[in-house]
């Protein structure tokens, strides 16, 4: 479990299948992500319940729930490779809680989580590059923008373009170092 300012990270529970559901199934929350929806309720039984058996220690996705007073409000999934000193990650927000910063904290909490106390080399993401509220995210907690992938995934029936970000634990801790917020 990670503790934010405003929010928890934890493991997934059985009761958040509701909420994972619904913000799953929001096309807006969908709408540059590679999930089909809608995402019925026993679907999402069966995906928290696979959720919360994942063991953050081990090579592939661990997703965190993000929780704002206890309250499922989205996911955070950190991809550790098999150098076990990268590791990429993801997240979804539901839509009434977008543009709060939640998305942020979560981000940088994880961050300080992945360089800090895991000791990781580097973490990676990518997005779609018409997901600018996400591209801003990475740029402002400290990734830099290292490329674009033309028409490398295919989403919903087109092909599009994925930016690529990357953030280093030299830069990270240079930022910390220099008495800032990485990116900040």
């Amino acid at each position: 479990m990670l503790v934010s300012g405003r929010l928890v990270l934890r493991r997934f529970r059985p009761g958040d299948a509701e909420a994972f559901a619904a913000y799953r199934s929001d096309p807006e929350v969908a709408r540059y992500q590679a999930w089909d929806t809608p995402l019925s309720l026993p679907d999402a039984v069966a995906a928290v319940a696979r959720h919360a058996a994942a063991d953050p220690e081990r090579v592939g996705w661990f997703p965190y729930a993000i929780a704002l007073d206890g309250e499922l409000i989205g996911d955070l999934g950190v991809n550790l490779r098999e150098d076990r000193e990268q590791a990429d990650l993801g997240f979804s927000v539901a839509a009434p809680f977008q543009g709060r910063g939640y998305a942020t904290e979560a981000v940088e909490r994880v961050l300080r989580h992945l360089f800090l106390d895991r000791g990781m080399h580097r973490v990676s993401a990518e997005c779609d590059p018409r997901n600018t509220a996400s591209a801003r995210l990475l740029e402002r907690v400290g990734f830099r923008r290292e490329g674009l992938r033309r028409q490398s995934t295919r989403l919903r029936g087109e092909w599009v373009d994925d930016l690529l970000f990357g953030l280093l634990a030299a830069d990270y801790r240079r930022e910390l170092a220099d008495g800032g917020e990485p990116g900040g």
